[in-house]
């Protein structure tokens, strides 16, 4: 059966890999800044590029994110927090998935089943909190998490054949990771994005509202 598939943020590194491999399955339908104007910190500018695309679509990806936004490397004290980092990583990686779904949300076909992955992070999961540090890419993520999870409570009340969940995506070959790729196992983006489909399409309708590794395993809020 062919797919249609939309990839926002397509492209990035995960985003371009994303586009790739679900060519594989049908049509991809791609929105990012560069090609498309789509800027996640302007609401306007995500109306203007969703208004541009028609649905229904199988399955749906929101790659979109940063790791540091005026700070070379995240913050490993809170000597290093600065107010501005907060406010921008918070902007790009909580608020502008947010609103990408308040805008995608009513485009979807109420009787098509859909499943929409947004790209969260292990280092969001407070329960996983080991470490320490890293506090507003952490903070962000977290927040990502907590939003994904009530706009699926929301969902399963209209949309009811809508899976939304949140996904950690590894730690993956691009420039996003470059200074981190010696400290953990790394993906090659080819491959992340096979697992993030993979992981994608398991997921059923009473998953939605979960948050999964690129292994098809759930990792605790």
């Amino acid at each position: 059966m062919s797919l249609i598939t939309l990839v926002i943020g397509a492209s990035g590194g995960i985003g371009t890999a994303l586009v790739e491999r679900c060519r594989e399955d049908g049509e991809v339908v791609g929105l990012s800044r560069s090609a498309d104007g789509l800027d996640v910190t302007d609401e306007a500018s995500i109306e203007r590029a969703l208004s541009s695309i028609d649905g229904p679509f199988d399955r749906v990806f929101v790659a979109t994110g940063i790791l540091t936004a005026r700070r070379g490397k995240p913050e490993k004290k809170l000597g290093d927090c600065e107010p501005d980092e907060l406010t921008t990583l918070f902007a790009v990686n909580a608020t502008g998935p947010l609103l990408v779904l308040k805008h995608l949300i009513p485009k979807l076909d109420r009787d098509h089943p859909v499943k929409i992955g947004v790209l969260s992070a292990r280092i969001g999961s407070i329960g996983d909190n080991g470490l320490g540090g890293w506090y507003a890419y952490r903070a962000s993520k977290a927040a990502l998490n907590q939003l994904v999870r009530t706009a699926a409570i929301e969902l399963k009340r209209s949309y009811r054949q809508a899976v939304l969940i949140a996904l950690h995506p590894g730690t993956v070959a691009t420039p996003f990771t470059a200074d981190f790729q010696d400290h953990h196992s790394t993906d090659e983006p080819a491959k992340a994005a096979s697992n993030l489909v993979r992981t994608l399409d398991a997921r059923g309708m009473e998953e939605s509202g979960t948050f999964w590794d690129q292994n098809n395993e759930p990792i605790q809020w």
